[in-house]
């Protein structure tokens, strides 16, 4: 990993948690409290005014809250020049666009995006790019909670773009597959030329399988998340890293160093 941008422990870095009142976020305030170069200043509900945020000198917010809110959150932040470390999924590319337009006039001001911060996860996904070269079919299945709001997940979607370059950077085309016939969608859907099947069960947290085949073989990479605590040190270092990357990052890898 980079090297941690963190304050000296004698000024703590401020954090503020939006999304607080959710199971991700009370995960991430008790992070915050933990963490003896972070302190946790404020933390924000549904219907809470953001203007706590400036009101208690917030340097980095964290958004979890939902995609139909995620949006105006980290514009208002970056207006407000504070850096925002985001784990809420459902971003189209037009708007990471808009982000990146609007942190261009922004001096300093650092956004992570973050489809997991589950540091597994996080590999998983550089791991695939990687395989991709080397197979001539690839599918995703991703797992979570009933309670999730979005499908494909964000990590789904990220490890099929990661599968996308990984065959464009070797030259192969697209994957053999003879189906003529899928009126129920029973194939899934495709993203980046990958089919991704996604289920949503009671019981679950998050999880992932990758699936490469070849001539004679097969090569499987999964990761799960047993409990919301697994993301946490991918939370904390975001938190530490996002002043040092100004602009928009996508992805904890980003902030990590995987070659």
């Amino acid at each position: 990993m980079n090297a941690s941008s963190s304050p000296s422990p004698s000024s703590p870095r401020r954090v503020a948690v939006l999304g607080a009142s959710g199971r991700m976020g009370t995960a991430a305030c008790r992070a915050v409290e933990k963490a003896e170069d972070l302190e946790l200043v404020a933390r924000i509900g549904r219907g809470d005014d953001l203007s706590a945020l400036t009101e208690a000198g917030a340097e980095v917010a964290i958004d979890l809250t939902v995609p139909s809110a995620t949006a105006d959150n980290v514009h208002w932040l970056i207006d407000h020049g504070i850096h925002a470390v985001v784990g809420t999924t459902g971003w189209t590319e037009e708007a990471l666009q808009e982000l990146r337009t609007r942190l261009a006039a922004a001096d300093g001001v650092g956004v992570l995006i973050a489809p997991n911060f589950a540091i597994g996860a996080v590999l998983a996904m550089r791991f695939a790019e990687i395989a991709a070269r080397y197979y001539d079919s690839a599918e995703i299945i991703e797992m979570h909670h009933e309670k999730k709001l979005d499908a494909p997940s964000g990590t789904a979607r990220h490890t099929a773009a990661a599968i996308a370059r990984g065959r464009a950077a070797a030259g192969l085309g697209a994957m053999p597959d003879a189906t003529e016939h899928d009126p129920d969608g029973a194939r899934g859907a495709v993203v980046d030329g990958v089919h991704v099947h996604a289920v949503r069960q009671r019981g679950l947290v998050a999880h992932e399988v990758v699936q490469f085949g070849g001539v004679g073989e097969q090569f499987v990479l999964r990761h799960d998340s047993f409990d919301r605590i697994s993301f946490m040190p991918g939370v904390l270092l975001g938190v530490r890293e996002v002043a040092a990357h100004p602009g928009l990052t996508v992805g904890l890898d980003g902030y990590m160093d995987l070659g």
